[in-house]
């Protein structure tokens, strides 16, 4: 609905607005009919008293709608009428009087085609909803049949008096049905949108106004009610109803028409080509049209009758009571109503349009037989639900919960942090066709529902918990105090409508107000907890209760409140949403795991060539995600070259640098005890142990030890080496282009870099689709120094260091000691020697816990003496940046794709390519010999600095700075 009356301009006498407001203001009334029907933006009225006044009024006022009430006395009140409509010819026109002989006649003359709408005013403020609602239906009709498929009535009456007593209950019965189907709609915004679907109503007071109104939208009509009067008069001889009746039955025989006339002997004449009669002057004529309403146009629940006997078999209020009876429907009674389009009718009244069009245009001759059509329907009304429920985030009702819904919440409060972000992903998937773009791939997040932090607000309130929350309590003492604490009561039915859907292990997630923020990440603060499925519901009840006040525990450990103090942040001012889920994977025997977790950025600060900082980088591991948290080995790749994996560049590597454990959930329900440990019920396990249970099929290689190769197959017998072959280099489902996709989707839309967490599990048998859980986005926080300065615009006399080509991001202060080979004697001969005397300074500074920066020329790592010196990780293991350096006869290729390389990427140490000859960068050595000497010999120098070093990298553009001491970009 685009256009709306806001401002009514009611042209009366001050006794007629007298008379109007005897029970209250004109805007207060209408305001509460608006309230009581749901509805929004009510218009407000302005009152004037004469013709000069109105003039005056619309030359400077917006006004929508004029209601003359034909009382004024400055001018006669149909030439003001006529005079507006002159000038501004948009603004409808209603005339609200009492029916006199003396507006009969004045009906048919020629000043009354200045008005819109005439209506029987009885001294009641209840005809002004109607008036409205007629005047915005009229404004929007075109607009809302031809975008939305909103369906219309269309009332054919010639009387005043009937015209205004109809329109009165129409709108109400529609109104009322609106307010009813709203609970079809997940949230709010649906809801508004369905009573905005509502049907319209089309007026028509004689024939040619009649048809002219049908032809133009016939194709959206739900049915048409008409008298049977002839013609309004003499003057407009020019057709009857019967032609009317049989023009509509000849375009379409299913459009219903409620017949009504004062002489019950017409009206039954009239049923020849209508489908009702309805005596218009029966007292209980609302009652009656809104029986006939229920029957004929199918407001009100769906009725499944008996085709012999008219007997009711079954009464549907909602789709979900749909799905729930269809298969109960005998098929005498199915067949008998899809037959004549009644379901697609009811769907049309309840503003369900594209579903309502798409089963119209079902006949049931395309099927084999009724069970097949029985089925069609039944999953495209399941198809429809599990649409509309992805992409909102929608209110929790016990009594319309199911499966179909993907994200739902318990409260009013703010969410938190990371269930904004799994709402945000699953708007994302909507907005952009995810769910099923990739071949043989269903991509969604977990079924989620989030308990708002208005719950925590009350569970520490009723339990007096902030006392020990805020105390020096140790860990423990904090979770025991609120074990012993009750959740809100009015939870408890929510939490057990729940369980009885969910039907397999359950994380129980934080999401605090602080959580994934743009500046002050907080992921891995807080607790998550992993429950198995327990058959019984009030165990399952009480593990989900022990882990949700668990992770409320865990706001108040001591690890919280540490970084909150290091984030400048007010524990008292943290609040907690819990985000419920389902956990994505497969049963094995007594344990339960995915075949992959991962976490993908958008971009590599580490890019090895051709892989570049825009392709982004993804780790991957087998089993649940805890193990990449907790820092274990997994593999790294771009998901632009998914076959370049430099763990996998040769066989040493792959068995040293693989994933050598996976972490599964137990599913006895007695592991998960109360625990500040959340991994309590978890078991790490090596890979070897899942062999059995056949889920290494699709994640690993076999090493064949006599041909010292790995085998992208599982073979009896050999080392399985964690690699997702089948995946990365065989193509078993798009994996690396779903990343591509959803990181490119998901930085376009955050205008950050960002991260994802995800899951996926595939069916061993092959028989379902993989499931592609997307769990979490969050931004990448950027230092701000790397983007607000152009580093290598910084003068060469502030930097010790300059370099071109730099890996890594960010800053990195408090290094004080740089370790550098002297370049005055330097022979690659004695790069051996050079990596042993490296070693001890290595070692010395690990054992007082220094940290440096380490200068060379060649390859460090290198296995070739003469292309730089041979060190190993260990020998190293101290610096914070690595800085290779060229010299005049000594330019060596950066260290990228070697194993020295795996561990940069690995452990985020900084890293510096310099080639002064090539114009890459610069080191000033003459100010490095300046500095204090801690060790030197003919080889090495280390020095130390009394100020500490400012290091800056910018990833993106691979630039880096050491500055000297006292120099720092502010």
């Amino acid at each position: 609905m685009q256009r709306r009356v806001r401002y009514v301009l009611l042209v009366c006498s001050r006794y007629d607005a007298f008379i109007m407001e005897e029970d209250g203001k004109i805007d207060e009334k209408v305001f509460n009919d608006y309230v009581s029907f749901n509805l929004r933006y009510p218009p407000q009225f302005i009152h004037v008293t004469s013709a000069a006044e109105a003039l005056e009024t619309l030359g400077k006022t917006r006004i929508d709608l004029i209601v003359n009430m034909l009382s004024i006395s400055d001018m006669d009140p149909l030439e003001l009428s006529l005079k507006i409509k002159r000038k501004w010819p948009d603004i409808p026109i209603v005339i609200l009087a009492p029916v006199s002989r003396e507006m009969a006649i004045r009906l048919d003359s020629e000043e009354m085609k200045s008005i819109d709408y005439v209506f029987n005013w009885l001294g009641s403020t209840n005809i002004l909803l109607p008036v409205i609602s007629l005047a915005e239906d009229s404004f929007n009709v075109d607009e809302d049949t031809r975008h939305e498929g909103v369906q219309s009535v269309l009332l054919v009456e010639s009387s005043v008096r009937l015209a205004t007593l109809f329109l009165r209950h129409l709108y109400r019965i529609i109104l009322e049905q609106s307010r009813e189907y709203m609970i079809e709609g997940l949230n709010e915004h649906q809801k508004m949108m369905q009573m905005r679907g509502r049907p319209k109503i089309l007026l028509a007071t004689g024939y040619e106004e009649a048809v002219a109104l049908f032809e133009k939208h016939k194709t959206h009509l739900l049915g048409v009610i008409s008298d049977v009067e002839q013609y309004r008069s003499e003057k407009t001889k020019s057709g009857t109803f019967i032609e009317l009746f049989r023009l509509i039955k000849q375009h379409d025989p299913n459009i219903p028409i409620i017949v009504h006339s004062a002489d019950p002997q017409t009206g039954k004449s009239a049923l020849e080509y209508g489908n009702a009669f309805l005596d218009s002057n029966s007292v209980n004529l609302g009652e009656e049209l809104e029986t006939l309403l229920k029957q004929n146009l199918y407001f009100g629940d769906f009725i499944f009758t008996d085709p012999a006997s008219g007997d009711e078999i079954a009464r549907i209020s909602d789709l979900q009571t749909f799905q729930r009876k269809m298969f109960e429907i005998p098929d005498d009674s199915l067949r008998y109503h899809l037959s004549r389009n009644h379901l697609s009718k009811w769907l049309y009244a309840r503003a369900l349009f594209s579903l309502a069009e798409f089963l119209k245009e079902i006949s049931l001759d395309e099927f084999s037989s009724l069970d097949q059509a029985r089925r069609f329907i039944f999953d495209t009304i399941a198809s429809f639900r599990r649409s509309k429920g992805h992409g909102i985030i929608a209110d929790f009702y016990r009594e319309h919960f199911d499966e179909y819904l993907i994200f739902t919440r318990i409260g009013d409060g703010s969410m938190g942090g990371k269930a904004r972000g799994l709402a945000f992903l699953d708007h994302l998937i909507k907005q952009n066709d995810l769910s099923e773009s990739f071949d043989d791939t269903v991509i969604s997040i977990p079924r989620t529902v989030v308990i708002s932090t208005d719950v925590f607000d009350e569970f520490m309130s009723e339990n007096n918990l902030y006392p020990v929350g805020l105390s020096d309590a140790a860990d423990r003492e904090i979770l025991d105090a609120f074990l012993k604490a009750r959740l809100p009561f009015r939870i408890h039915k929510d939490l057990l409508v729940f369980i009885s859907i969910i039907r397999g292990p359950v994380a129980i997630r934080s999401s605090s107000l602080l959580e994934d923020s743009h500046f002050q990440p907080f992921a891995g603060v807080y607790s998550t907890y992993m429950i198995p499925r327990a058959e019984n519901e009030m165990v399952m009840l009480e593990l989900l209760s022990v882990a949700i006040k668990s992770v409320y525990a865990s706001v108040f450990y001591r690890g919280s409140k540490n970084y909150m103090k290091a984030t400048a942040n007010q524990i008292e001012e943290e609040k907690m949403g819990i985000v419920l889920q389902e956990v994505c994977g497969q049963q094995y025997g007594n344990r339960f795991y995915p075949t992959l977790s991962g976490v993908a950025r958008s971009v590599n600060f580490y890019p090895i060539e051709p892989e570049k900082y825009e392709d982004g980088f993804v780790t991957l591991a087998f089993g649940l995600g805890k193990y990449i948290v907790d820092g274990g080995v997994a593999l790294r790749f771009s998901p632009g070259y998914p076959k370049k994996i430099i763990q996998l560049s040769d066989t040493r590597m792959a068995l040293q640098e693989t994933q050598q454990e996976f972490y599964s959930l137990d599913l006895n329900p007695s592991s998960f005890v109360p625990s500040t440990d959340d991994s309590v019920n978890l078991l790490k396990l090596s890979i070897k142990e899942a062999e059995p249970d056949g889920s290494l099929r699709y994640a690993a290689s076999t090493y064949d030890y006599q041909d010292d190769i790995l085998r992208d197959e599982i073979v009896e017998g050999g080392r399985k080496v964690i690699t997702f072959s089948n995946i990365l280099r065989y193509g078993l489902f798009p994996l690396p282009d779903i990343l591509k996709r959803v990181l490119a989707i998901g930085q376009q839309q955050m205008n950050n870099p960002v991260e994802i967490e995800f899951a996926a599990n595939i069916d061993l048998s092959r028989k379902k689709p993989v499931l592609f859980n997307l769990l979490q986005i969050r931004p990448i926080v950027e230092n701000y120094e790397t983007i607000r300065f152009r580093l290598e615009d910084i003068p060469h006399e502030e930097t010790i260091v300059y370099s071109a080509l730099a890996l890594g991001n960010g800053t990195v202060d408090g290094l004080r000691d740089v370790v550098y080979v002297r370049t005055d004697n330097f022979e690659a001969a004695k790069n051996p020697v050079l990596a042993d005397r490296i070693e001890s300074i290595n070692e010395r500074l690990i054992n007082e816990d220094i940290n440096y920066i380490l200068i060379g020329p060649g390859r460090w790592g290198s296995t070739d003496i003469w292309r730089g010196i041979p060190i190993k990780w260990p020998q190293i293991s101290g610096a914070r940046i690595i800085v290779e350096s060229g010299l005049e006869n000594y330019r060596i290729d950066p260290s990228q794709g070697t194993h020295f390389f795996q561990n940069l990427t690995a452990f985020r140490v900084g890293y510096f390519n310099v080639n002064p000859s090539r114009g890459d960068g610069f080191i000033d050595y003459d100010f490095l010999s300046g500095a204090e000497t801690v060790f030197e010999d003919d080889l090495l120098r280390h020095v130390r600095f009394a100020e500490p070093l400012s290091v800056m990298i910018d990833g993106k553009k691979k630039t880096g700075v050491i500055m000297k001491p006292g120099h720092r970009l502010e």
